[in-house]
């Protein structure tokens, strides 16, 4: 094992590695919030089929993650085994990232649809070659602990940053287009691409791998039945998936429901999701003291309750309440903080109590099978969502206007971003109420670990 540098890193550095999260976070940023609504407003897609393009290629991406993690373990070059994948992963990510926004059969709409689920899969294939081996650079940079807390706020700086200024200013471009929403489409995801992939380059050249494990890992049916035997993290799965699959069918519909129930222009989404993101990014320094506090578990559930009162609030909603739906936005985000925080603290909790009970530090076996789960359950959400909307016969189009929707539809589109959700947060707090490792728990745990070590060092 190559002994790990005590060099700590300069600022540039940080920057460097900070900004390689930029360019995935805009790209995914603007395919959850945005690419279902062009595949059904603008390129004229049923919502079942656009759908089911997005169930497909998260199902996909979930198989192929393990894929790149095992090719990136194992590459050999003169920069390191991490960072050429930057290097030369970074124009096909953006080059099919970009594609994704064209539209090169207009009316052939079943060459359209084997056109964007084949993209869609490569995009899915490009993003994992650039992202995992990216995440798995932070230990190879630095073995100290203070140094990796340091490079993760740089990380969650540029992540943040570079979603909340896509999501906001995308709508706003598309808007300078209203005669030909397609070419708005595509100049804005021109400029989006630009600043994805430079940032990729930058980490690239700015960073410097000195250590590297030689811990090989498991095979990934190994790894997940490892961590389904452990029962706390079945919950923190469980808890992960509802939180995860409630953001992401809010996150789908928002510009659908704006546009075709609110019956509003396009900036109100941009408004909507600065309320949103802007609010989830600014409590997250709020929940963390709270939860030193009084504990994760009740955090969750403060968090989870208010949010159930944005989305019942969203269900009731009526054409020309903007100020009240920018409110409920707000409390959205508040809620949608605690998703981001709550399950990803409660992992190392549980890997901890694994350590106690087999001696062994597991943590890529547990991250990679959340990943996992996760994007299984978030395709299968997506799959539901167009289903059902292509049921109660939404309207596609090409035009980008907002045509008419049925009443069948619009009420779809409410349920779905009102009521569903609301059950699945209320699965997802039941499953917090039963967990079973607390606070306390936890402190029991973290002193049998010290004794043990104290025993080790002893003997």
């Amino acid at each position: 094992m190559t002994t790990p540098t005590t060099q700590p890193l300069t600022l540039s550095q940080k920057l460097a590695y900070g900004a390689g999260d930029m360019g995935p976070a805009i790209t995914s940023n603007l395919l959850v919030f945005f690419w279902f609504p062009f595949l059904t407003n603008v390129v004229g897609l049923s919502a079942g089929v656009a759908g089911s393009i997005l169930a497909i290629s998260k199902i996909y991406d979930a198989l192929t993650d393990p894929i790149i993690g095992v090719l990136s373990d194992r590459t050999k070059s003169r920069w390191g085994r991490r960072r050429p994948w930057l290097l030369f992963g970074a124009i096909p990510f953006g080059l099919i990232f970009l594609a994704q926004w064209v539209i090169p059969f207009p009316g052939n709409l079943t060459a359209m649809f084997w056109y964007y689920l084949a993209l869609s899969i490569c995009f899915s294939t490009a993003f994992s070659s650039v992202n995992l081996p990216y995440t798995a650079l932070t230990p190879e940079l630095t073995q100290d602990y203070n140094e990796r807390t340091s490079l993760s706020n740089f990380r969650f700086a540029f992540s943040i940053g570079g979603s909340l200024v896509s999501g906001v200013c995308h709508p706003l471009i598309v808007q300078q287009f209203p005669t030909n929403p397609a070419l708005g489409y595509f100049a804005s995801a021109a400029l989006w691409t630009v600043l994805s992939v430079l940032p990729l380059f930058w980490c690239f050249l700015g960073t410097r791998e000195a250590y590297q494990s030689d811990e090989k890992s498991l095979p990934i049916l190994q790894q997940i039945g490892t961590a389904l035997s452990n029962r706390p993290y079945l919950f923190v799965i469980g808890i992960y998936l509802c939180s995860w699959l409630a953001v992401q069918m809010t996150a789908t519909l928002i510009p659908n429901y704006i546009t075709f129930w609110m019956r509003l222009p396009g900036e109100w989404v941009s408004y909507t999701i600065l309320a949103v993101q802007g609010t989830a990014f600014l409590m997250l320094f709020v929940w963390t003291p709270v939860s030193d506090k009084i504990g994760k578990k009740a955090v969750y559930l403060i968090g989870m309750v208010i949010w159930i009162v944005a989305q019942v609030g969203l269900f009731t909603l009526q054409p020309g309440q903007t100020t009240l739906m920018l409110v409920l936005a707000v409390l959205a985000g508040m809620g949608v903080s605690v998703a981001y925080l709550i399950p990803w603290s409660m992992l190392p909790d549980v890997i901890e109590l694994d350590e106690l009970e087999t001696g062994q530090r597991r943590e890529g076996i547990f991250y990679a099978a959340m990943v996992l789960f996760q994007k299984v359950g978030i395709a299968l959400g997506l799959f539901i969502v167009g289903q059902a909307l292509d049921r109660t016969g939404f309207l596609s189009t090409t035009t980008g206007a907002a045509i008419a929707q049925p009443e069948s539809a619009q009420l779809a589109l409410r349920i779905l971003i009102g009521p569903v959700p609301t059950i699945i947060i209320i699965i997802s707090m039941a499953l917090t109420w039963f967990y079973p490792i607390t606070k306390a728990t936890h402190a029991v745990v973290l002193a049998q670990l010290a004794e043990r070590k104290r025993t080790q060092e002893a003997s």
